[in-house]
């Protein structure tokens, strides 16, 4: 399919970020030296739409993070998926155990690790104000936005479908009379191109549009050493997506319309045997990750199209909005669980898969996915000291999935197993939410949100060639809940420059049904239901040169729906804990340290904690060292894991950039950018193990650029994952030590030009 090369480095025994500030210190002290600018330098007010209305960012009630502009743009310039944003704001991780594919997203540590593709997730992702529900549609590549918001904590009032850890919402430049666009060319690593682009304008005095698209590639660097194996190399893509939206602007109306489409051709995840040191989180000596020996089929094929209609009307004293979406999905995603092939082994010293108990090769397709969104609210229009909105929200969902099973060991790979499961999911909401103004100083806020969530589930085994008739099912599950959510909180103005805020919210997520019939059967949760609260600060400093926004939280769910993966028999069931609690704290800050050196720090503190004295999982299948409490039931023996943390929740994140601007001329500059995202040790699964915690991450780049005419042109290198930091960053563990890695270091240049 494509070609090769990488390699790796140590973590160094300083903290890094400690090493990071110290090195950047002279070039604040270079950058002060810069002529000063002619007016006073402050940061610009950030605009946010946490509460479905632009407000100043001071002025919302939750915890919430936004990236925008150049730092986005820096994020993303060596083509990386999504999953760039993991740790980039306080308490976000973002993980695959698919690749580019099906991104899980963690809030505060609650998230979902369940790989099935009808699998859903307490934090909600919206784009362009249509939630993305099913996993495969999360990963739609990120260009030609206007910002990213994170929104923490239980948010069901105002955003429909399953939010009770958070949202992470996306919203594309729109539109306008303006005629503006860019292009942006990336060249690096591994012969990887990332190239978008946008443009809009007026068609007439009240019609606009905007086309923006992105395409992304890179070679294969992983070399398959296997002889003759069905794949030969691994970890290239083609990725391509594009985005077309009309704007309508009438006197009363507006219409805002969106079509948009991604196709992605690549190497599914990369699983890799026996990598893991027995007893450690450590590699095995002598580990090159430029190498592999597999014998399994590897490929990733994902189509996504969707459209969406915003429609308002001003009538007056009220606006009313209606917001249509449609969205689907088609994907096929095949790999080598495993890791590696047969039981072979290439001697003591020599890096090899290693000893195999027995292989396991799959793929899961989606051949059916379409969703249905609409949305009618209605809002006031500054009605004084109370404002108000309230509306009706509708879901319909179908799904049919494809499940797969292959032997390895025999020529040709042939099909040995095949599971097809159905899922239908409706649900309807209606909601409110207002404000009061109780003094100048005081708001007061509160929503309520009333749920119903169906769903009908089947599934069945074919005989092993697709499309054959049942041998077993169809096996039939259903749900019927209806939930009410609800928030309060607070602002209180303590000076004209510091807020103080305290809010409560209760969060749901509807039941959850998966069936992998060859491993354990159907299996179904209940509802989780969430308690969160929160106090925290924001404040502008300085004369507007500085921004910090500070709080602490604590959360309790009942029935948290968890998955049990893996073990010995390759499992995957769903299940509720009694309780599971969660605290801690998170910082925003931004500031001009000078008037050309802009720094940015996030910080996150996250100690969650699994109750429930008799919730008792499958352990490893071979070569872990099980940590916890163990009990035998029927013969097999499981971990009891209350007390254990939630997996991927790592306690600590932190986050810096830095952005000194060295002027040339009044129209331009050379400048320095520089990002750092460090995370904590996490657990994989819900037992703990050494082999299976996650070494602290630590990841760097650096971009030195020159841009002139004002910004209009830009030309720059960049390096990504600097250290060159090698990462176990997920794993299986039903038939050995078996692991995947994060992205390697990559260096490229890059060219932009707005117009």
């Amino acid at each position: 399919m494509f070609p090769n090369r990488t390699a790796h480095g140590r973590f160094p025994s300083v903290h890094p970020l400690v090493i990071a500030l110290a090195a950047l210190l002279p070039l604040t002290a270079a950058a002060q030296d810069a002529p000063a600018a002619k007016d006073p330098v402050a940061l610009d007010t950030l605009q946010v739409t946490a509460q479905r209305r632009v407000e100043n960012a001071k002025d919302v009630p939750v915890s919430i993070s936004a990236i925008q502009g150049e730092k986005l743009d820096v994020l993303g310039s060596a083509g990386d998926d999504i999953r760039f944003l993991s740790a980039r704001v306080p308490s976000l991780n973002i993980e695959s155990s698919y690749g580019r594919a099906f991104p899980r997203f963690y809030i505060r540590g609650l998230g979902n690790t369940d790989f099935d593709l009808n699998a859903s997730q307490p934090v909600s992702l919206v784009y362009d104000d249509v939630v993305q529900e099913s996993p495969l549609l999360k990963g739609f590549p990120l260009f030609d936005l206007a910002g990213v918001e994170v929104l923490r904590g239980p948010q069901g009032t105002l955003f429909g479908r399953n939010t009770p850890a958070g949202v992470v919402k996306f919203d594309s430049a729109r539109p306008s009379q303006d005629a503006d666009g860019y292009i942006k060319v990336a060249y690096g690593s591994y012969n990887t191109w990332n190239t978008q682009g946008a443009y809009g304008g007026p068609l007439t005095d009240r019609w606009s549009a905007r086309v923006s698209a992105l395409y992304q590639r890179r070679d294969d660097w992983v070399t398959n050493t296997r002889q003759n194996a069905p794949a030969q190399g691994f970890e290239g893509y083609d990725e391509a997506a594009a985005r077309v939206q009309f704007l309508y602007e009438g006197d009363d109306v507006e219409a805002l319309f969106n079509l948009h489409k991604r196709k992605l051709n690549g190497t599914a995840r990369l699983f890799r045997a026996n990598i893991i040191k027995p007893g450690t989180n450590q590699l095995v000596e002598n580990f090159d990750r430029d190498d592999v020996s597999t014998d399994g089929e590897n490929f990733s094929d994902l189509e996504t199209w969707g459209g969406s209609a915003r429609l308002q009307w001003n009538l007056g004293r009220v606006t009313l909005h209606s917001i249509t979406g449609y969205e689907t999905a088609e994907s096929l995603n095949h790999g080598d669980i495993d890791g590696g092939y047969g039981a072979a082994f290439l001697g003591a010293g020599n890096y090899g898969p290693g000893f195999i108990p027995f292989p396991s090769e799959s793929a899961d397709g989606l051949p059916h996915h379409r969703q249905w969104t609409q949305e009618f609210r209605v809002e006031s229009n500054e009605w004084g000291r109370f404002d108000w909105q309230a509306g009706v929200f509708y879901f319909d969902e179908e799904v049919t999935i494809d499940s797969f099973n292959y032997d390895s060991l025999t020529p040709g790979n042939p099909q040995t197993g095949h599971a097809v499961q159905t899922q239908r999911n409706k649900a309807w909401a209606a909601f409110a939410s207002g404000d009061v103004d109780v003094t100048e100083r005081f708001k007061l806020r509160g929503g309520v949100r009333y749920t119903q969530d169906k769903k009908d589930f089947s599934a069945s085994v074919l005989q092993a060639v697709q499309g054959g008739t049942p041998v077993s099912g169809p096996y039939i599950a259903k749900s019927d809940v209806d939930d009410v959510s609800w928030d309060l909180s607070g602002v209180y103005q303590i000076t004209d420059n510091l807020n103080a805020y305290a809010r409560v919210a209760k969060g749901f997520r509807a039941p959850s049904i998966q069936g992998r019939l060859a491993f354990g059967g159907v299996s179904q949760a209940d509802s989780e239901k969430v308690i969160s609260y929160e106090a925290g600060i924001k404040a502008d400093l300085f004369d507007r040169r500085a921004r910090l926004g500070f709080n602490v939280f604590r959360y309790n769910v009942d029935g948290q729906q968890l998955i049990a993966v893996g073990g010995s028999n390759n499992t995957a069931t769903l299940l509720n804990a009694d309780r599971t609690i969660g605290q801690g704290a998170e910082l925003d800050f931004e500031a001009y340290l000078t008037d050309h050196v802009l720094l940015t720090l996030g910080s996150s503190y996250n100690d969650t904690e699994i109750k429930d004295r008799d919730l008792a999982v499958a352990i490893c299948g071979g070569g872990c060292t099980i940590t916890d409490p163990t009990t035998v039931i029927n013969g097999g023996t499981y971990a009891l894991v209350n007390g254990n943390p939630l997996p991927q929740a790592p306690k600590w994140i932190h986050n810096l950039t830095l952005r000194a601007g060295f002027p040339i001329t009044d129209a331009s500059e050379l400048y320095v950018y520089t990002d750092w995202a460090y995370r904590s040790e996490v657990n994989f699964f819900l037992y703990e193990s050494p082999e299976f915690r996650s070494r602290s991450s630590l990841e760097g780049g650096l971009r030195l650029g020159y841009n002139w005419d004002y910004g209009q042109y830009d030309v720059a290198v960049y390096g990504r994952n600097l250290t060159d930091q090698v990462r176990v960053v997920g794993a299986i563990d039903f038939n050995n030590l078996t692991g995947f890695l994060n992205e390697p270091r990559t260096f490229g240049v890059e060219f932009t030009a707005k117009f």
